[in-house]
C-alpha cells in the first residue's frame, strides 16, 4: 500500500523547495508569474517590461509632462515545457517524504532546474556587446568609441562590461555576472578573487556565488553555461515568464502548486502500456530578451568573438 503521506500535493511542495534552492539564473532575471492563469506550451503571454522614465526639468507655471508607464510590453511565448517522469515501485511510494525527496525527487528537480537555467542563459546569443579574450587590447587606457575589453577572461573583464552598461545608462543595481566552468577556473585562480574569498564574505545566494561584488556585479558560476563563456547583465535584460499547467483531465492523483514564481505539476499514475507506476513532474515557462543593450558577453579563451 502506498504511503498516504506521499500525495501529489506533498510531493509538489517538496519539489518546489528543491527547484527554488537549485536554480541560479532564474533568480537573477526579471520575473513574470501569475497563479491566476494557467497555460499550455505555445501560448503567447503579453507582459509589461520594467518601466523606464526620464527626469524632466519642471518649469514653474507650466504643466508637468506626464510619462506613460504602460506603453512598454512584450510578447513572450511559453515555449519551454520541462518534464521529468520516472518509474516508481511500491517500495518507493512507501518511503518517508525525506527519503523519497533525497533518493528520487531532488535528482529529478535538479535536472529541471538545470534546464531552466540553461534556457535562460541562452539569451546570451542575442547579445552583441562583448569583453574578454580577443575583444580588445591588453589592460590600458580605454577607447570608449570601440569599447575594447580586457584581453583576459579573468574578473578584470568586468571593468569593461561595467563601462559598457554605464554608457548605456543601465541602472547600477541588480547587475550580475554568470560564468561557465572553465572561466570559473580562470577566475578562482586570479589573485584578486583569492583575496575576496579570504575576506570571509557570507553574502551568498548559494554555493554558486563566487564572492563579494566585483566591479559592481554579483558574480556567479554555473555548469549550465557552456564552459568558456560568461555574461554580465542587468536583471531587466531578460525575462523568465512562468504560468501554471492545467491539471490533466481524468487524473485523480495530481496537484499543481506555486511558490515565489515557480510552478510545478505532479501527476502520479499507472502507465498501462508499460505496466508501471509513474511520477511525472513538469513546469511551463518562456524566456525573452527584453533589452540586449543591458547585457555584455564575457568571451572565454576557446570562443570566437
Amino acid at each position: 500500500m502506498a504511503n498516504s503521506f506521499l500525495t501529489p500535493s506533498v510531493i509538489a511542495k517538496a519539489a518546489l523547495a528543491t527547484l527554488y534552492e537549485t536554480t541560479v539564473a532564474a533568480q537573477l532575471v526579471h520575473r513574470d508569474y501569475s497563479a491566476e492563469f494557467s497555460g499550455k506550451q505555445g501560448d503567447t503571454i503579453t507582459v509589461r517590461k520594467p518601466a523606464v522614465f526620464e527626469g524632466k526639468e519642471f518649469v514653474e507655471g507650466t504643466p508637468v509632462e506626464v510619462q506613460s508607464a504602460t506603453q512598454a510590453s512584450v510578447a513572450v511565448v511559453l515555449n519551454h515545457h520541462a518534464d521529468v517522469s520516472f518509474e516508481v515501485t511500491s517500495r518507493d511510494m512507501s518511503l518517508k517524504v525525506v527519503d523519497f525527496r533525497r533518493e528520487l525527487l531532488d535528482p529529478a528537480l535538479e535536472a529541471i532546474a538545470q534546464k531552466i537555467d540553461t534556457d535562460i542563459l541562452a539569451f546570451r546569443n542575442d547579445i552583441t556587446n562583448a569583453v574578454g579574450f580577443g575583444t580588445g587590447v591588453e589592460p590600458g587606457p580605454y577607447d570608449l568609441g570601440t569599447h575594447p575589453g580586457r584581453a583576459s577572461g579573468r574578473p578584470e573583464a568586468l571593468i569593461d562590461a561595467a563601462t559598457m552598461l554605464n554608457l548605456a545608462k543601465v541602472p547600477t543595481g541588480d547587475r550580475h555576472a554568470v560564468i561557465g566552468s572553465e572561466l570559473e577556473g580562470e577566475w578562482l585562480d586570479s589573485e584578486m578573487l583569492k583575496r575576496v574569498n579570504e575576506s570571509g564574505s557570507t553574502e551568498a545566494l548559494r554555493e554558486a556565488y563566487l564572492g563579494r561584488r566585483l566591479f559592481g556585479f554579483n558574480p556567479f558560476a554555473t555548469q549550465n553555461m557552456t564552459e568558456a563563456k560568461g555574461i554580465a547583465f542587468h536583471k531587466t535584460a531578460v525575462a523568465l515568464v512562468t504560468r501554471q499547467l492545467e491539471l490533466p483531465e481524468g487524473a485523480a492523483n495530481a496537484a499543481i502548486l506555486d511558490y515565489k514564481g515557480f510552478g510545478i505539476r505532479v501527476v502520479i499514475g499507472y502507465n498501462q502500456a508499460l505496466k508501471k507506476n509513474m511520477v511525472s513532474l513538469d513546469t511551463l515557462y518562456g524566456v525573452k530578451t527584453l533589452d540586449a543593450d543591458r547585457a555584455v558577453r564575457i568571451v572565454g579563451p576557446l570562443e570566437d568573438v
